[in-house]
């Protein structure tokens, strides 16, 4: 794995280095963590000769100090699609999970060229959920992610600061009511919804509505992985990917 910063954005290189001629795929992480927690995914993922590129989002963990105000979400889409122009020669594969679905909806529906494919790992936010119900189905699913997760999160939420992710929770919640699905309806590439059988944050409604709100959107559902399946199931997870790319069943 390289690491290096690229408009101002901490990034994590795994496989082969970008511009050599390889698929792309872009991993984007969820509210106030880094692109730590997607290590398993992405060394699965370049085992097969793929350039996976993992950033901190602006304001989150290891590119905190990039920018004084946490972004809201349009702009932190606006932000990855700089740093995707300064990294790849046209357009990725973009695979996101929780909040950063909704950053990567942003990215497809503002900028089409940037993606040809989206992959959504427990889409959230949900639209009309309280910040209070958001949280308690956190807490209900920590319970059900592998313990290791839970320290890497308390270590990046801690590195990102509690004001900043108060902030971007403000954001995410505003996006989740005004954007989101206005989002999703205006992604053009095929995308795979996935969704943890066991995971408490995302409902499987808001799953398959999520799923019928995009043009060419298919769903999954996992069994034996929460909110965090790439994480903890990275192999099957990998394989949906690989699959989804070559238009195969899952």
């Amino acid at each position: 794995m390289e690491q290096r910063t690229v408009a101002g954005l901490f990034t994590r290189v795994f496989g082969p280095p970008p511009h050599a001629g390889a698929p792309s795929v872009v991993l984007v992480h969820g509210l106030g963590l880094s692109g730590r927690y997607f290590a398993p995914l992405a060394r699965r993922l370049a085992a097969n000769g793929v350039t996976v590129l993992v950033p901190d989002l602006p304001g989150s963990a290891r590119s905190r100090v990039c920018v004084r105000r946490m972004p809201d979400v349009v702009r932190t889409a606006e932000a990855l699609a700089r740093w995707h122009g300064q990294l790849v020669r046209g357009p990725s594969l973009v695979v996101a999970n929780s909040v950063g679905c909704q950053v990567a909806a942003a990215l497809a529906a503002r900028h089409p060229g940037l993606a040809h494919r989206l992959v959504l790992l427990g889409p959230a936010l949900t639209p009309g959920v309280s910040a209070w119900r958001h949280g308690v189905r956190l807490l209900a699913d920590a319970w059900r992610e592998p313990p290791a997760l839970i320290g890497l999160a308390a270590a990046d939420y801690l590195l990102t600061g509690p004001v900043r992710f108060a902030v971007s929770l403000r954001h995410a919640l505003r996006d989740a009511a005004m954007a989101f699905e206005s989002h999703l309806a205006r992604v053009d590439v095929p995308t795979l919804v996935v969704r943890g059988a066991g995971d408490t944050v995302v409902s499987a409604a808001w799953a398959r509505r999520a799923t019928r709100l995009l043009p060419d959107g298919r769903a999954v559902e996992m069994t034996d992985a929460a909110h965090a399946a790439h994480y903890s199931t990275p192999d099957a997870v990998a394989e949906l990917i690989e699959k989804s790319t070559t238009g195969a069943d899952a």
